[in-house]
Parts: structure tokens; C-alpha cells; sequence
């Protein structure tokens, strides 16, 4: 069995409400609220939920990109919680980011090389111009781009070419976990598919554990090895994706697993879906298990 390389205790983000002249201040927004979960080295732990669930700020607290409200984050057993950024510098190597929208996180005043190699110059791992240039050259080769990309910017590439410059720049320091952050949703669907295989490629042999955001379960299934459900600041449900797919528990994963098409499309003209919502309320924090690793909240909201 793998070692845990992050584990979340009881991580909270809330932020405050806002203030208005009639109604004073709104209450606290709880973006993430009592998340605990644990993720091993070299598994890709797929997090799905609707926008506005917290994922992403989830994502981003990890990291220490958004400082968490209470809880604690453990990177390969050490607390990082609240450090300041002078002391995340090895945390910065060892743990990197893909983000949703390529081109937005993406320097359209540098080259592509100069992108990829940024991380490189940042933590001094490219000490010479040769070394730097023959890294970028096998980076590039790595998410199947010419060579010749490191000379251009990345506004001449496509939506999917500019993702794989991401994923390049992600992977250039060797980093021990990855959060994709909706890294293919504003992708075509044959796009998508190109890029969740190559992330399983470069998982197989750069051997890296992955935090894969989505909203889309149809897309999180080909790529978890476990599935973390998330409505409303909270997890509902986790558990090995096999499992949660063939016998979800709670009633929001039944909703997004019948929401989800199905690619043939005669069984998809004659399904019938539930055309009942998700209750708009909390579920409790707490979790219990229902079969091996699968665990599920109660699902009477509180």
C-alpha cells in the first residue's frame, strides 16, 4: 500500500459576508467547511461537484494558494497550514497546478520555452542556458509538441495545445502531486479525452499523485482511482471509483451520476431521468463507512 503523501483535517475556508447599509453584514461564506481526506502517493483522487461546491478553493487551499479558515494540511506529514511563502518554497517544487483556462494562466508576453521554464529558473534546477533549453526540448516532448513551440507564444496554439504547455510547465520540476483544476472542461469532449490520456501517461511514468477537479463525473471516471463527491462546502461521499459508480449512496452523487450522458445514444433517447433536485442543504460533516474505503454522509440534510 501506498504511503499518504497529503492528508486534510477538518480544513475549513470561510469568508466574510458582505456588508450593505440596509441589511448590514451578510453571513459568512462557508466555501469549504470540515473537509477531511487523505490522497496517496502516485493515486489521482478525482473531486467532483457543481459549480459553486467548493472545489477549487478546496484545490487552491491545498496548495496554500488560499489560507485556510481552521484545519490542517499535512504534505508528506509535515503541517503546512498558514505558512508564510518564504517557508512553501519546497512545497512550490514538490506540488503543482493546472488551471482551468490555459490561456489565462499562461504569460502571453513570454515564449512558450520561457513558460515551461519558468519553475526551472524559479528553484535553480536548469543552472546553464544549454541545460535549460535541452529540458524545455524534452518537456515538449513529453506532452507531444515540436520543439519548435519553445520559440513561439502561446496564443498561436490552440485550446488544447496551450493545456498541454500548462501540463508541461507542471511536470518540469518533478512534482510529487499535481491539482488539475477543471483542467478539461473548457475543452472540446475529443480534446478532453487527448489530454485526461496523456495526464495518465505521464502519471504512469512520472509516477506523480494528482488532485483532479471536475464537475463532470463521465470525465473523473477515466482517470480516479478514488472519487471524492463535494455539495455545498462538504463532502457527501468518497470512496473507490469502481464502487461509487456501480452503488452510489448519497442522493446528490445519485443526481450528477443521472445527469451524466451516456454515450449510446439509443439507451440515452430511452432513460428516464429523476426530475427531482438536490436539497439545497447542508449535509452533515461526519461520514460513515458503507462498504471497504467507501464512505457516505447521512443523507438527511441538517
Amino acid at each position: 500500500m501506498s504511503k499518504t503523501l497529503l492528508e486534510v483535517q477538518r480544513l475549513r475556508k470561510h469568508y466574510p459576508g458582505r456588508r450593505s447599509l440596509l441589511a448590514g453584514r451578510s453571513p459568512p461564506i462557508e466555501a469549504v467547511d470540515d473537509v477531511s481526506f487523505t490522497i496517496a502517493a502516485g493515486e489521482t483522487l478525482g473531486l467532483v461537484g457543481e459549480s459553486g461546491s467548493g472545489k477549487s478553493t478546496l484545490g487552491r487551499a491545498l496548495l496554500q494558494l488560499e489560507v485556510p479558515t481552521a484545519g490542517r494540511v499535512l504534505f508528506d506529514g509535515d503541517d503546512i497550514t498558514g505558512r508564510p511563502e518564504a517557508q512553501l518554497r519546497g512545497l512550490r517544487r514538490r506540488a503543482q497546478m493546472i488551471f482551468q483556462d490555459p490561456i489565462g494562466s499562461l504569460d502571453p508576453r513570454m515564449s512558450v520555452g520561457d513558460i515551461i521554464a519558468e519553475p526551472l529558473d524559479i528553484h535553480g534546477l536548469a543552472p546553464t542556458r544549454a541545460l535549460r533549453r535541452q529540458r524545455v526540448a524534452q518537456l515538449l516532448e513529453l506532452v507531444r509538441l515540436p520543439a519548435a513551440a519553445a520559440e513561439r507564444r502561446a496564443r498561436e496554439f490552440s485550446g488544447g495545445q496551450r493545456q498541454r504547455i500548462g501540463i508541461a510547465r507542471a511536470i518540469a520540476v518533478n512534482p510529487d502531486l499535481i491539482v488539475a483544476d477543471e483542467a478539461v472542461s473548457a475543452l472540446d469532449v475529443s480534446i478532453q479525452a487527448q489530454i485526461i490520456n496523456l495526464l495518465l501517461e505521464l502519471q504512469a511514468r512520472l509516477r506523480f499523485a494528482c488532485l483532479f477537479i471536475a464537475h463532470d463525473l463521465a470525465v473523473v471516471r477515466h482517470i480516479a482511482d478514488r472519487v471524492a463527491v463535494m455539495f455545498m462546502g462538504r463532502l457527501v461521499e468518497i470512496g473507490p471509483g469502481e464502487a461509487l459508480f456501480a452503488d452510489p449512496r448519497h442522493p446528490y452523487t445519485r443526481s450528477l451520476l443521472d445527469a451524466a450522458p451516456i454515450p449510446d445514444p439509443v439507451v440515452e433517447a430511452a432513460r428516464v431521468r429523476s426530475t427531482s433536485a438536490p436539497e439545497r442543504r447542508r449535509f452533515p460533516v461526519a461520514l460513515t463507512e458503507v462498504a471497504s474505503g467507501h464512505f457516505v454522509a447521512a443523507s438527511d440534510p441538517e
